[in-house]
């Protein structure tokens, strides 16, 4: 909702762990498949959620990174799975608060909002080095 995207994402698994890994990985190559080769490429965003505040800067530039840490492991590791697999760098970071659900939620509602503005088409490519592309083979 966030992120602008239309998703339908339906997914089953044996662990909690599993599923939110491979939800991330298969969330991160559909929309590396869409974003524009005229990407803004960059955006960021700042979100309050109650006593939570949490930003997020991204890079959807075909570099993959993460930095940032949630107060709940398994939503870090989403990000991290996120990130590597949209093939973006992306910074997040929870400036405060004291209710977990409310820091995990601030935090992903800045990623959503940060990729919102990365994808918007900007009809230029955003990089000196023109545009790279990636071919998948079957």
């Amino acid at each position: 909702r966030y992120s602008g995207l239309d998703i339908e994402l339906q997914a089953a698994g044996d662990l909690p762990h599993h599923l939110v890994e491979d939800v991330a990985i298969v969330l991160g190559l559909a929309i590396a498949d869409e974003v524009p080769t005229s990407a803004a490429r960059y955006g960021s965003a700042l979100i309050p959620m109650d006593e939570a505040l949490a930003e997020a800067a991204i890079d959807v530039g075909g570099r993959p990174y993460y930095v940032g840490k949630l107060p709940a492991k398994l939503y870090t590791h989403f990000l991290h799975s996120f990130a590597t697999n949209l093939g973006a760098t992306l910074h997040v970071r929870v400036l405060r608060g004291d209710d977990t659900h409310h820091m995990v939620e601030a935090a992903i509602k800045a990623t959503g909002m940060a990729l919102r503005q990365a994808l918007v088409d900007g009809g230029v490519v955003f990089s000196t080095k023109g545009s790279v592309t990636i071919e998948r083979l079957d």
